[in-house]
């Protein structure tokens, strides 16, 4: 059995190398096979994916899907070196990044984030998930495609322009949404059960995800 993750305090080791990722804007051709773009989040429907079946037996027609999904206010935001989300649609409070080595990033720090470094990602086999921006700022967000062999090399960072929103499969491999600078409010809308299945950067692979950060998306 796992151990529960520390999102607020990862105590990453010291040293860590970084595998830098492909910043590529999101258009509906990059997109393919990891979502799409929304304009309407009222239009967007959210996958909700069938209760796995344990035995022989399968699960019964209409049954294993009913949880539905929740939504809430997903809030990612710069305090000095470090980016933290909040997500209100399932309680959840996380370090999504750092401007500099985690050993040495400050929330007092006043320098600009210039990129961000990843150390954890996630999926949910339950349902896809809609992240759909409220103040339209730019924004950064990490993803990598069904596996679970999955390694820090697989991972594309889509580039948003803060215009439409970004809807994703389920079981695609994410962390949030980055705004680039300040605190940024996206509308969040997910499967109510809520499963994840993580991978952790630092520990796995002796890693830290890297991408630039640039403003003019």
């Amino acid at each position: 059995m796992s151990q529960a993750i520390d999102y607020l305090n990862p105590n990453l080791p010291r040293g860590l190398r970084r595998v830098v990722m492909p910043v590529i804007d999101a258009t509906p051709e990059s997109l393919a096979g990891y979502g799409k773009l929304v304009d309407d989040p009222r239009a967007c429907q959210v996958e909700i994916v069938q209760w796995p079946a344990t035995g022989s037996r399968p699960i019964d027609p209409g049954t294993g899907d009913e949880a539905g999904t929740t939504e809430g206010v997903f809030v990612s935001e710069w305090r000095g070196d470090i980016l933290y989300g909040r997500n209100e649609a399932v309680g959840g409070h996380y370090v999504l990044a750092y401007a500099r080595e985690p050993e040495h990033a400050r929330e007092e720090s006043g320098d600009m984030p210039q990129r961000m470094l990843l150390w954890h990602a996630n999926y949910h086999p339950d349902g896809g998930q809609l992240f759909f921006p409220l103040d339209h700022q730019p924004f950064y967000v990490p993803l990598a495609l069904p596996g679970d062999d999955i390694t820090p090399e697989k991972f594309v960072c889509f580039r948003f322009d803060g215009k439409r929103g970004l809807y994703i499969h389920p079981n695609i491999w994410h962390e949030g949404v980055f705004t680039l600078a300040g605190t940024q409010r996206f509308f969040d809308k997910q499967g109510a059960v809520h499963a994840r299945v993580s991978v952790e950067f630092a520990a796995e692979f002796g890693c830290l995800l890297e991408a630039p950060i640039a403003r003019d998306a």
